[in-house]
């Protein structure tokens, strides 16, 4: 199922890729310093209040499914899941409102995070549908939904940019495309739990599991927003565009991959679980993990290496010798947290110990509170990245010590060297090469930089790199026969 859903997403994140480069290149060039700033704050404010109040029903949709499908009760399963998103959709709109209309903030800001607020009951119901279909491996149409919601808001939101929205104009186009998507495919979901019933214990059951998590994303956004908002006190929304765009360069980059393996990887440890224990769930998880180290430990490196030629090629020109700067440190912050969220968070979604996944991620959020009120006052945009990367490390060591008294998910640690090793290659050949015009030196260092790794990992074997390439030659050819 792993290597499927590999094969079966990578279209999807070939297009958020590029579509999360498009949105660098565009929108750093299309909004101000000042707002793309306000975009940021907004979008941070968006996804903390989405985290807040529905993440919980979208994680118990991905954790059940599969379990409520093998019984029998999808219906019932479905029912009680729409139907506690509906009481909290309900009283979102008067609680948004009012919480803007008090928030102390000028008015472009205001008008950005409402933009945010209306997209989250659009975003969270198209997520649902999507959990839905991934946990029932329904590979093609998730990955249809992800690429015209990726493709579309970033379209939508580029003409609004251009016409003069400022900082909403990402957020409305993201709550446009939802919607729109939503038109398709709701109605097909609504079948599936016709003559379902609510059951308040089964609610339970599914908030006790789901709240958990949602409190720990919040906890983990903590440490990926909080830079921003204390920045926008400290030094204004101008710096904050700075640091936003570079650390979207360093960790959309990353995400690509991380995204990627963790549409693949969460259902496939869920049902290996389900079918066949915990002999074949370490079985998965091992093969996962060496996996996402493989591709994710060269990414970081790399991205460090060509911060500043990616900067300047993707970046606007008021923003891009500041970004450059964010970039190493976000690159070295998102391994961490990648790792974290894509592999080390499934022992407590997987043994259903949430409550232990929101403990292990207080300490990291709260020193990352402190050490960004500590450290930006007095060395601005470099104290963020510190603190952010700091905060990261800190949490990735939390959550292993923590999963592991839940489910002892095995750590790759002969693929990390392995890995680690064949970087060296790839910064000798980067660090070697000349500087020259923007586009021919970045792909001048990252081609001959991915050569040296590849080839250098294939000889040393990381990972079982080789028998990874048969498994996908041999999953390509079956496909290509079917």
């Amino acid at each position: 199922m792993f290597w499927r859903g590999v094969l079966g997403y990578l279209p999807v994140n070939l297009a958020q890729g590029l579509v999360g480069l498009l949105t660098i290149v565009v929108f750093t060039r299309l909004l101000s310093p000042a707002d793309y700033g306000v975009y940021a704050i907004a979008y941070s404010a968006m996804v903390l209040s989405h985290t807040a109040l529905f993440t919980w029903t979208e994680a118990a949709m991905a954790r059940f499914q599969a379990r409520a499908r093998e019984q029998g009760e999808t219906a019932d399963h479905m029912m009680t899941l729409y139907r506690a998103w509906s009481m909290l959709g309900l009283g979102f709109p008067l609680l948004a409102g009012a919480a803007v209309w008090l928030a102390p903030v000028h008015q472009p800001l205001k008008v950005a995070i409402s933009a945010g607020l209306a997209a989250i009951l659009f975003r969270s119901c198209i997520k649902l549908v999507q959990e839905r279909r991934r946990a029932d491996g329904e590979v093609a149409s998730a990955a249809t939904l992800d690429i015209a919601q990726t493709i579309g808001g970033f379209a939508i939101g580029a003409v609004l940019a251009a016409i003069g929205m400022g900082g909403a104009s990402p957020l409305l186009g993201s709550a446009a495309i939802s919607a729109i998507c939503l038109l398709f495919a709701l109605p097909g979901e609504l079948k599936l739990f016709k003559g379902g019933h609510w059951q308040p214990v089964r609610a339970r059951e599914y908030a006790g599991y789901g709240v958990p998590i949602s409190l720990s994303l919040i906890l983990a956004l903590v440490i990926s927003s909080t830079d921003r908002f204390v920045l926008g006190a400290f030094l204004g929304e101008a710096s904050v565009g700075v640091y936003h765009a570079g650390y979207s360069l360093a960790n959309r980059t990353q995400d690509v991959v991380f995204v990627w393996l963790g549409m693949a990887g969460g259902p496939a440890m869920v049902a290996a679980l389900e079918r066949g224990g915990k002999a074949a769930l370490v079985q998965t998880a091992k093969e996962q993990a060496s996996f996402m180290v493989l591709l994710t430990l060269p990414a970081a490196v790399g991205l460090a290496l060509v911060a500043l030629p990616l900067s300047e090629l993707l970046i606007g020109p008021q923003l891009a010798q500041g970004a450059a700067r964010v970039v190493p440190w976000i690159a070295a912050g998102g391994f961490f947290s990648g790792i974290t969220t894509y592999y080390l968070h499934q022992a407590f979604t997987l043994g259903r110990r949430t409550s232990l996944l929101m403990v292990a991620m207080t300490f990291p959020a709260g020193l990352n509170l402190v050490l960004n009120l500590t450290l930006v006052p007095r060395f601005g945009l470099d104290g963020a990245m510190w603190a952010t990367t700091a905060s990261y490390a800190t949490g990735a060591l939390a959550s292993f010590v923590m999963g592991r008294k839940v489910i002892g998910l095995p750590l790759p640690i002969e693929t990390l060297i392995r890995a680690g090793l064949a970087c060296i290659p790839m910064m000798l050949v980067v660090l070697a090469l000349p500087d020259i015009d923007e586009l021919p030196e970045l792909a001048l260092k990252a081609g001959l930089g991915a050569l040296a790794y590849g080839v250098t990992a294939w000889l040393l074997d990381a990972g079982g790199l080789r028998s990874h390439g048969r498994t996908l030659l041999r999953s390509l050819r079956s496909g290509a026969a079917a």
